[in-house]
């Protein structure tokens, strides 16, 4: 049987435009994993293993960023899954505590990003999205970056397929912007109209800017422990359970003629009901939601993959306010990537932090829920094209 597993601390820098920061990647690590230390109330001695998460760097560079914590000899496993290498770092420190491998586990991520558009590490060998990108190339005309294209032309194939309209995209953009301004963390805090959303630069219709999420440097950090452990330390107050979790990679129907297979869709529906069936929740059972609205179109679509609503229903969620406060859900309360920002390996980590604090009621201005009728589950997507998505449910410890 597997052993049940807690989030007793966690930890982020915050987001910064690329640049805009004179510090590097191991001064990130040193800040995330120094506040989840702190946090879960233990020192680095205590960690017995540590899988730590970037995209954009060189080999090893997991260990030399754990060693600003202590040098220790634990294990250290480097992660790169793109987008969802954060979340692909806490999912690999949650199944060495389920399999009973160890009792406290450190998982981390971050980013050093360069400003503008992702681009390749090397361009001698077979780009990994190559069979996405010629498969997309039969349904929508190319556009680079390829990224926002990708994603837009998801968006594309809802309108004409559901009649979901470019507002009901823009309407998610001033949503996440405006969560962001009561978050000290989010790279962005600034309100934006609807019109403001509409009218700002276009970057594949019907994405504009606003949309979008940006490149950002920045660090999360979460430390895991067993069950044995919590009760051992008296964490219970402050644990928050995994009470699902699930990562999915690409299935056939990936490449069955859909833009949004081809972003992803099928593995976010596949994790979230294997997510649904581990825990025994459901999407109505979850107040409060982090995902990944790397661009607008793709948090519309998660609203279906997720089980919020049924397929070509989001838009009727979107014009009913159902996705913010005073819904029947509020997603991405952080900002979302949109606008908190995108550190590729510190994304996962960070919703983590959000959706803890909200289980524990430490979200400050960003709460869900009162003291009365509190947060009692959270649900965490995160997707990697290429592709990886990971789902979490959450439930506090005395639940």
């Amino acid at each position: 049987m597997a052993e049940k597993v807690y989030v007793v601390g966690v930890g982020m820098t915050k987001f910064e435009k690329p640049g805009g920061r004179e510090w590097d990647y191991p001064d990130m690590a040193k800040e995330s994993g120094t506040k989840a230390l702190e946090d879960a109330g233990i020192d680095y001695d205590q960690v017995q293993q540590a899988y730590v998460g970037y995209v954009y760097g060189e080999s090893t560079s997991g260990q030399r960023a754990v060693y600003e914590l202590g040098l220790s000899g634990i294990p250290i496993v480097n992660v790169n899954n793109n987008c969802s290498t954060g979340s692909t770092a806490l999912y690999l420190a949650a199944e060495a505590v389920r399999g009973g491998r160890a009792d406290v586990v450190l998982a981390l991520g971050f980013e050093k990003m360069q400003p503008g558009s992702l681009g390749s590490t090397f361009n001698d060998r077979e780009q990994p999205m190559m069979n996405h990108i010629n498969a997309l190339v039969e349904l929508y005309d190319p556009v680079f970056p390829p990224a926002p294209w990708m994603f837009g032309a998801a968006g594309r194939e809802h309108m004409e397929k559901y009649g979901s309209t470019v507002e009901h995209f823009a309407k998610i953009g001033e949503k996440n912007h405006r969560h962001s301004v009561n978050n000290p963390y989010s790279q962005f805090q600034d309100v934006y109209t609807l019109q403001d959303i509409l009218d700002s630069r276009e970057i594949y219709s019907p994405l504009t800017k606003l949309q979008c999420s940006p490149t950002s440097d920045g660090s999360g950090a979460a430390i895991l422990a067993s069950e044995a452990y919590v009760e051992k330390h008296g964490l219970a107050g402050q644990a928050v359970e995994i009470v699902g979790q699930a990562m999915t990679t690409d299935f056939r129907s990936t490449f069955d003629g859909t833009a949004k297979n081809l972003i992803g869709y099928d593995m976010n529906v596949q994790a979230a009901r294997q997510v649904y069936e581990q825990s025994g929740l459901g999407a109505d059972d979850f107040q409060v939601i982090e995902l990944h609205d790397c661009f607008s179109a793709n948090e519309l679509l998660l609203y279906e993959a997720l089980g919020l609503c049924e397929e070509g229903e989001a838009p009727k969620l979107i014009d009913a306010g159902d996705t913010t406060y005073g819904g029947r859900w509020v997603v991405n309360p952080s900002g979302g990537l949109i606008s908190k920002g995108h550190p590729l390996g510190a994304t996962g980590l960070a919703q983590c932090a959000e959706l803890t604090w909200q289980l524990r009621g430490q979200a400050d201005k960003r709460q869900v829920g009162t003291p009365d009728n509190p947060v009692t589950a959270a649900l965490q997507h995160n997707i990697g094209l290429g592709g990886a998505a990971v789902v979490t449910a959450y439930q506090r410890a005395e639940r």
